[in-house]
């Protein structure tokens, strides 16, 4: 089956190189990487444009730093165009370990439909956050998980696995939150629909290099989005 990455990067010069090679020496059958970069000013655009001779990897440039759910839309419908079966989201900065790939494929080749690299079930973990951030998401998430009645327990995670046929099923068009929401948001519509969730265990590494890209604007969107699903029509 045709698999396709997608990696969105702002400034990640520092890092997409190796995550790259890291990716492509597992050896993974029919595996691609589509890479959205919003005119990095750090020239992470240009050096993927150099790895493109090298890997099989598509580089989608956009005009700015247009926010991360848009850039997964943008790289969801490149797959599509492209013949892709499995989709994959993936951040840019080693949060998320290439080494969990193949645990993910093995896991959506059992017959589910979505599968979460989750940090919030038995075995799961995250290094490099205090003990104060930690409480912060663990209870952002509660507060989701109540209002929106979802059974998933990490919502906001960026790690995750998608079949295509499943996501031909969700409106892209329609979704609303742009930031780290949208994950959020991708999670309530398939819970919705019905679609087979599994989580597996990973460890979420924070960033060693280059500036975290989570501000104020983006947990306001969270708690925003959160009330918005509750009370759209459904």
């Amino acid at each position: 089956m045709k698999k396709y990455i997608i990696i969105p990067t702002y400034n990640e010069a520092e890092n997409i190189e190796k995550l790259v090679q890291q990716i492509f020496n597992l050896n993974i059958l029919e595996l691609n990487i589509i890479i959205v970069d919003d005119n990095s000013s750090d020239g992470t655009g240009q050096l993927v444009d150099k790895l493109t001779q090298q890997y099989p990897l598509t580089v989608i440039h956009r005009q700015g730093k247009l926010g991360l759910g848009s850039a997964y839309i943008a790289g969801f419908k490149k797959a599509f165009e492209l013949g892709a079966e499995i989709v994959f989201e993936m951040d840019a900065d080693f949060s998320h370990s290439p080494e969990d790939l193949p645990a993910m494929i093995t896991a959506i080749n059992q017959g589910y439909d979505v599968i979460i690299g989750s940090r919030r079930i038995q075995g799961g973990n995250v290094e490099g956050w205090n003990w104060s951030r930690n409480l912060q998401s663990q209870a952002a998430m509660l507060f989701a998980k109540i209002i929106l009645n979802l059974k998933t327990k990490d919502l906001t995670a960026g790690f995750r696995c998608y079949r295509v046929s499943t996501l031909k099923q969700i409106n892209l068009d329609k979704i609303k939150s742009n930031g780290y929401a949208f994950q959020e948001e991708m999670i309530y519509l398939c819970e919705r629909k019905g679609f087979k969730i599994k989580e597996i265990p990973v460890t979420f590494v924070d960033r060693q290099f280059g500036q975290s890209k989570l501000g104020f604007k983006d947990i306001l969107e969270f708690f925003i989005t959160v009330l918005r699903l509750r009370f759209i029509k459904k």
